[in-house]
């Protein structure tokens, strides 16, 4: 499978095929041969796990992950690409592609048809355009995934992996980590693709909470005061919450101060626990 990171047999085969790069659609190929097998040995993947796969490219990854799981599930939103995986792909009978966008599949149903008796983790190169949709769109269902490794945007990755009271940290920092410990596994070259993006890549891994950090009986709140709290970063809580939450700067400060926090702080400054005291104390001003 190295000869799929070949860039003149991939131009082969894109050729044979018929197939030109889609800009709309972020397809950046892997040509660096040292990229995929680490994303699959660094995903965790044992013989016995269900692995599902966003965007197949030609197949290198893909072809990574068959060679280490049980089965691997890749769904594809561009159908010019079956050919070309039909042919790539033709030494592997534990892989299924589905032709779909992943924001728009029943993910638990295929989690509970495909996997039966199996751990499920994603890993995936995914395009840089829609990696936060994605990323939130399979921590929001909680299904049952063990973890989810990919490679995104560098600035991403910081974004994702950032520690609260860094310069990095912002919502997504703060939404993910009420699901999942992101790390940063390793960064990757703009020059390892075909063609190059303008940046840098990085993977990153989520591994998902056993059971969540903070107790939250309202999430979409939450989630509404961690978007509020980031909306204007260089104001400070009392600002941005007043403002989002639609709550007047005086009572905004009571609950602040009554949580032990500094109205004078910012955003970036708020751990998880934090948001969570926040949201126990914005539901009950609601509801009294």
């Amino acid at each position: 499978m190295d000869v799929l990171t070949n860039r003149s047999v991939i131009k082969e085969i894109m050729e044979k095929n018929g197939f030109t790069f889609k800009k709309s659609l972020g397809q950046n190929f892997i040509v660096n041969p040292s990229i995929c097998p680490r994303i699959a040995e660094m995903g965790g993947l044992t013989p016995e796990m269900g692995v599902i796969e966003v965007g197949a490219g030609i197949g290198v990854l893909t072809a990574e992950l068959a060679k280490r799981a049980k089965k691997v599930v890749c769904i594809e939103i561009d159908d010019r690409l079956f050919p070309v995986l039909d042919e790539t792909l033709k030494d592997f009978d534990n892989i299924k592609l589905i032709h779909n966008d992943i924001l728009k599949v029943d993910l638990p149903k295929l989690i509970a048809e495909e996997f039966v008796g199996m751990e499920v983790c994603v890993c995936a190169n995914l395009p840089y355009y829609i990696t936060s949709p994605i990323i939130m769109n399979l921590l929001e269902q909680n299904l049952p995934i063990k973890s989810i490794t990919v490679m995104v945007q560098k600035e991403a990755a910081d974004r994702i992996c950032a520690a609260p009271g860094t310069r990095e940290c912002g919502a997504i920092s703060a939404a993910i980590s009420y699901y999942a410990t992101p790390e940063v596994l390793f960064k990757v070259s703009k020059g390892s693709f075909m063609p190059p993006p303008n940046v840098d890549s990085a993977v990153i891994k989520l591994t998902l909470h056993d059971k969540s950090l903070v107790h939250i009986d309202n999430e979409k709140l939450m989630f509404k005061i961690v978007r509020g709290a980031f909306s204007q970063r260089r104001k400070t809580i009392l600002n941005t919450l007043s403002s989002s939450m639609n709550v007047s700067k005086e009572e905004t400060a009571n609950i602040i101060n009554s949580v032990g926090l500094s109205t004078n702080l910012r955003a970036e400054a708020l751990t998880l626990d934090d948001f969570a005291k926040l949201t126990h104390k914005f539901d009950e001003y609601y509801n009294k």
